[in-house]
């Protein structure tokens, strides 16, 4: 991979809430490259490159849970679940919320986060 299209630093990106591209949305990834098209990201040791209109980009990835609108086209998240569910900011474990808690700990890898309700993922 060219050097120009090497970040200078480690960035993330997330997935839109309306784009399915077979990645979990509200999950970051690893970016690995950039160009103005496109983004190429660390998919669990596999490479994938996402058209970048269809990506949220960050310097540091969140350290709390993210909440992610219910999509229509949910593939293995129950349906008891509701409209929203959460998604580990670690390991990209997806729980459903019950209540409104300040935090929550993942029945996956065990860590404790807070839940972020600003930062609501929007349909």
């Amino acid at each position: 991979m060219p050097p120009s299209e090497r970040p200078t630093y480690t960035q993330w990106a997330r997935p839109r809430a309306d784009v399915n591209r077979g990645l979990r949305r509200g999950a970051w990834y690893r970016v690995i490259a950039l160009t103005p098209q496109a983004v190429t990201i660390d998919v669990n040791h596999d490479v994938r490159t996402v058209p970048r209109e269809g990506v949220d980009i960050v310097a540091t990835p969140p350290q709390r849970w993210s909440i992610v609108p219910r999509p229509s086209d949910a593939v293995r998240v129950p349906v008891d679940w509701g409209d929203w569910y959460a998604l580990c900011p670690t390991c990209r474990n997806r729980t459903p919320i019950k209540g409104h808690s300040a935090t929550l700990r993942c029945p996956r890898c065990a860590g404790l986060f807070q839940i972020d309700w600003d930062e609501t993922e929007q349909p």
